[in-house]
């Protein structure tokens, strides 16, 4: 350590330059971790906030957007119910519809038909739980909409009227829009088509109703189960049963609008960052290595093994990846703060130490390469034999 920490010293104005630039990949990584997490949050942040272990899709559905194309009935509910790693499983419906609010806000609402007192059924953090046909439990974001508890909203083009009883805990969101759950039975009233023009459904409407069709089939697996830690072999025997196809809870994210897209756009995005921090580290120690190729031969020649030569080099880069990363992370930080309220920017601990971590790393095999090259400076070019 004593060369690399004489050199970092002795050229700090050169060093610090190429902090600066890691410094930038690491702001840049932080702001793309949080708009990443940001947009996965703000597509499933309803579907991950569920109690849920899998989804079962109506067989041969297609996968993106399956949770609109998906039609299920309570015949395959039944089969389903009937495997033997089943806790827990309930018809689920799925719509996106646009409304207005008795004050004349437009609102898009992605509607939730679950069973009241079901494991679907939110815990409202204001408010009251699900319980008559006609109140609804929406997104905590929605009060930025000038929505609050006893809101009527009117849903488009059938006109029927629904009350907010309740908020959620924090985002519920799904393909970007919020979340109003509603009972199963009222959210089939308006599949049927047979909700009531300008009025709130009733109790006697759903008594009318025979529908007997949503959009997927939640399951919960028993503990410790195979169906709970999402087997493909759990899900095979409850398919051929029900004639199904079965995600797993994290696998069903791909089936909301625009997630598949999205995430792969941000991921990519990532890979290339990554790989430019790790060729401008490499082009960076690959000619500071060249520039002090006469003093490595004299160390050589002095008796210093290549391994010693290769060690210094690799501490040297370690210390400027690990201290401007670092910097670098908490300016990201700083920044990613003072993101405005409305972007889909969420700042969490796991991903951005993935993303560190993976920045560190992939600069050190950037900065191995360039210095491998001290392993063939031999002790003779110090005493000017290659002249």
């Amino acid at each position: 350590m004593f060369l690399a920490l004489r050199e970092l010293a002795f050229a700090r104005g050169r060093f610090s330059l190429m902090g600066l630039v890691i410094g930038l990949i690491a702001i840049l990584m932080v702001l793309l971790s949080g708009l990443s997490s940001g947009l996965v949050n703000d597509g499933v942040s309803g579907l991950k906030s569920l109690p849920v272990s899998a989804f079962a899709f109506d067989e041969g559905t297609k996968t993106d957007n399956a949770f609109s194309r998906s039609v299920v009935d309570t015949d395959q509910l039944a089969a389903w119910r009937g495997q033997p790693d089943v806790a827990e499983a309930e018809l689920m419906g799925t719509s996106i519809m646009n409304a207005v609010t008795d004050d004349g806000q437009q609102v898009d609402l992605t509607m939730f038909g679950v069973e009241p007192d079901g494991f679907l059924a939110p815990e409202p953090a204001d408010g009251d739980a699900l319980d008559g046909p006609a109140g609804i439990v929406v997104s905590e974001s929605l009060r930025g909409e000038g929505i609050d508890l006893g809101t009527v909203i009117t849903l488009d083009r059938i006109n029927t009227e629904l009350e907010v009883v309740g908020f959620t805990e924090g985002q519920a969101t799904f393909g970007h829009v919020d979340i109003a759950y509603l009972p199963l039975a009222t959210w089939q009233l308006i599949a049927a088509g047979q909700a009531p023009d300008g009025a709130a459904p009733t109790d006697a409407h759903l008594a009318a109703l025979d529908f007997d069709q949503a959009s997927v089939i939640a399951l919960q697996g028993a503990e410790g189960s195979e169906l709970a830690a999402g087997s493909a072999e759990a899900f095979a025997a409850g398919d051929a049963a029900a004639t199904t196809t079965t995600l797993s809870l994290e696998e069903s994210f791909n089936a909301s609008p625009g997630y598949q897209a999205e995430t792969m756009t941000l991921s990519m995005i990532q890979v290339f960052l990554y790989a430019i921090g790790a060729l401008v580290v490499g082009a960076f120690f690959t000619v500071w290595t060249i520039q002090r190729g006469h003093e490595l031969a004299v160390l050589r020649a002095m008796g210093a093994s290549a391994g010693y030569l290769l060690r210094d080099g690799l501490a040297q880069a370690s210390i400027l990846l690990v201290s401007f990363t670092a910097l670098g992370v908490a300016a990201g930080v700083g920044l990613g703060s003072l993101m405005p309220e409305g972007m889909p920017f969420a700042l969490e601990a796991q991903p951005i130490a993935v993303a560190s971590a993976l920045t560190i790393l992939l600069g050190l095999v950037g900065a191995a390469v360039a210095v491998l090259r001290v392993t063939r400076i031999e002790p003779i070019s110090a005493l000017g034999g290659n002249r």
